[in-house]
This record gives C-alpha cells, sequence and structure tokens, in this order.
C-alpha cells in the first residue's frame, strides 16, 4: 500500500467551464404549481436567477485561485483517494485540527476560518470520501466508520500523534467515530450540527425545556417533511445520480434546497446565511468533479450497514458541542449518553453551516473549546 502523499491543486480545464455554460444556457425549465413557494422545493424563478448568476456571473476562477491558496494533497488510503488541505501555524507547537464537513458541503465551506484557525492550530481540512476531489470511489463500503479509520490514518501519515478534531453534520458523526477508534490520538472533538435521538424510554421527555421541546419537535418535522433526499440517496443513490451528473440546474436545486433548510431560520434565502458566491463554489465542486452520485453512497452505505444503528459504548474523548438555535434538533442530555460532554455553546445566529455562516463565532468556540483541555 502506498503512504505517497501528493501536492494538489484545483485545475478546471477552461473547456469543462465552458461546457458548465452553455448546459446552463439549454436547461429545459419547469414549471411549478403557482404560489407554492419553497413548500414543494425550490422555486423556479429563484432557481432561475441563481443560475444565471451562475453562468453569467459567479468568477469560478477567482474561487478556485482563493482555494489554492491553501496547500492542498491527495493520499491514497484503503484504495481510495483522499484530498485534504494542510495549513501549519507559525506556531510549531500549536495543536493539529482535522476539519471534516457535511453533505452537501464540502471543504470549501471551511476557507473563512483557515486563516484565523491556523494562528491556533495546525489545520487540516479534508474532502469527505466521494465527495469533490475525494471522488469519486473506488468502491462500495465508505460508511461512517471507514471513512473515521481512513481519516486517522491520514493524521498518523502526517505524523500528528495527538490532535483535536471538529466536524458539523455528517461530519460530527465522523468526529464521534474517531473519538471511539482512537481515543488515545483524538484530545478533543468538537461538533456543530449535531442531531441527537432520543430513546423509548419516556424518562428521556420528562423536564426537557421549552427550548429543547422545540429542538425535538423540529427533528420529528425534519423526518415527516424534509427526508426526500435521504430516502433517494439512501436507496437508489446510482439512479439519482444520472439526472444530477448531466444537469448543472439539477445539482444546484439539489443542493440549494439543503442550505435553505438547514440554515439559519432567520435568512430568507440560501444566499442570505452563507453569500451567493459561497453557495456557487460549492456547488461547482459537486459539478466539476462528478461527484453527486458518489457523495450520495455514504447515506446508502450507512442505511445498508446494521452496525451503524447499533448501540456503541459511549465516546470517553472530551467532546463540545455548538449549537445553532434557529435550526439545530440537538439535546444535551441525549448528547450526554453517547458522548463525554465538557461543552456546550447555544448560539441565536446561524445554522447547520457555521463556517460559513458565523465563521467568527465558530472560531472563538473551537479556541474556548480546546483551551479548556489544556
Amino acid at each position: 500500500m502506498s503512504t505517497e502523499i501528493r501536492p494538489f491543486r484545483i485545475e478546471i480545464s477552461q473547456a469543462d467551464v465552458d461546457d458548465l455554460r452553455e448546459r446552463l444556457a439549454r436547461t429545459r425549465w419547469s414549471g411549478e404549481i403557482p404560489g407554492a413557494g419553497w413548500s414543494r422545493g425550490v422555486p423556479v424563478d429563484y432557481l432561475k436567477g441563481l443560475a444565471d448568476y451562475w453562468a453569467d456571473g459567479y468568477d469560478w476562477r477567482g474561487a478556485e485561485a482563493r482555494l489554492n491558496e491553501f496547500p492542498q494533497f491527495i493520499t491514497e488510503i484503503d484504495g481510495q483517494d483522499i484530498h485534504f488541505a494542510h495549513v501549519r501555524s507559525a506556531n510549531p507547537d500549536a495543536t493539529p485540527l482535522l476539519l471534516m464537513h457535511d453533505w452537501p458541503g464540502s471543504f470549501t465551506q471551511f476557507a473563512d476560518v483557515i486563516e484565523p484557525l491556523s494562528q491556533d492550530f495546525h489545520v487540516i481540512v479534508t474532502s469527505t470520501p466521494g465527495v469533490g476531489f475525494s471522488g469519486p470511489l473506488s468502491g462500495p463500503g465508505w460508511n461512517t466508520g471507514k471513512i473515521a479509520g481512513a481519516f486517522v490514518e491520514l493524521m498518523a501519515r502526517l505524523g500528528y500523534d495527538r490532535y483535536g478534531v471538529q466536524g458539523g453534520g455528517g461530519g460530527a458523526w465522523i468526529g464521534i467515530e474517531m473519538g471511539r477508534q482512537a481515543p488515545g490520538h483524538v484530545i478533543g472533538v468538537h461538533l456543530n450540527g449535531l442531531v441527537t435521538f432520543p430513546s423509548e424510554d419516556p424518562a428521556d421527555f420528562a423536564g426537557l425545556t421549552e427550548g429543547e421541546q422545540e429542538r425535538l419537535a423540529r427533528l420529528q418535522n425534519f423526518r415527516d417533511d424534509m427526508m426526500g433526499f435521504n430516502v433517494l440517496q439512501s436507496t437508489r443513490p446510482q439512479t439519482l445520480a444520472y439526472g444530477l451528473h448531466d444537469s448543472p440546474v439539477g445539482q444546484l436545486a439539489w443542493i440549494t434546497e439543503k442550505f435553505k433548510e438547514w440554515t439559519d431560520a432567520a435568512a430568507e434565502l440560501p444566499e442570505d446565511a452563507v453569500g451567493r458566491d459561497h453557495l456557487l463554489t460549492n456547488v461547482s465542486v459537486y459539478w466539476f468533479t462528478g461527484t453527486a452520485g458518489s457523495s450520495a453512497n455514504l447515506y446508502y452505505e450507512m442505511a445498508h450497514d446494521p452496525s451503524a444503528w447499533a448501540p456503541k459504548e459511549r465516546g470517553t474523548v472530551p467532546t463540545g458541542v455548538a449549537v445553532a438555535l434557529s435550526t439545530d434538533v440537538a439535546i444535551r442530555r441525549f448528547a450526554e449518553r453517547d458522548s463525554d460532554i465538557v461543552h456546550w455553546t447555544e448560539f441565536e445566529r446561524g445554522g447547520n453551516f457555521l463556517s460559513l455562516e458565523q465563521p467568527e463565532l465558530l472560531v472563538g468556540d473551537i479556541r474556548e473549546f480546546f483551551g479548556k483541555l489544556g
């Protein structure tokens, strides 16, 4: 097995950029039921405006140049390419910190937090196997446990014996699993966008605060009304891939809907929460790498892996959680059942994509959490 770490630069060909613009210009637009708004998906007028900007206003080359300011690399682990950025701190004694994204995010969502975090940490930002420049997938089996093991191996290859991890959403589950697999190496796990579940014990529901009851209701609404993406990705990711791989507007709509639903509830539109260019940079990475299908396969792997939902031993690594009150569903007593929670922060602003929505708040909370650990 090769342990080589190869330098990497993002270099999307002009032919691919031109092809994107031509496909956008040829879009066959669907109609919609009048007055539906966002209740049935992304409104057509909104999506047309976003697609027009993607074709004629958005500057991919500028985004590409900015991302290439971060040293990037690729290494092969278990037959799978793993892409990552690695920014060393000027402080040689800084703590290594691994940052992990969620679907439908990418490593690009950390662009605004890498520099401030590098004042205190050696920052490593991974692309999840099957996503962006870590794609396509080399084979089946890349569930949360296998990804966590690959990231533990990555940190060892980089020469880091003791390090912290941070993840949001799906990245949070990977971070928790890394703590379980390598408690002797992971000094702390910081999470945002954490999903916690009650048990069937009625005691779980006794004494919940009003805010916790709202979060529990939000979780139920998520299960009842927002799981269409999960059903498709966890059952037929390959069939879905044909549409998203061939149509940039299809890919744009698929991701934009989640940014609408998972960002700060006070934001009227996704770009109000994360910025239009940030949103399109993220979508562009999925489009140019052709990883709509391979990124969806993580949901398939988790749905078809009995061990993913089996009871696990409580994690022993100190864990911190940042909760965005307007969108998150995490409840502390449920989190404490699974992890050693030593830090809990609740933010009035932000959503699942804190690194884009509230980068200063996230950086501050990460510093505070790891500062507690000494």
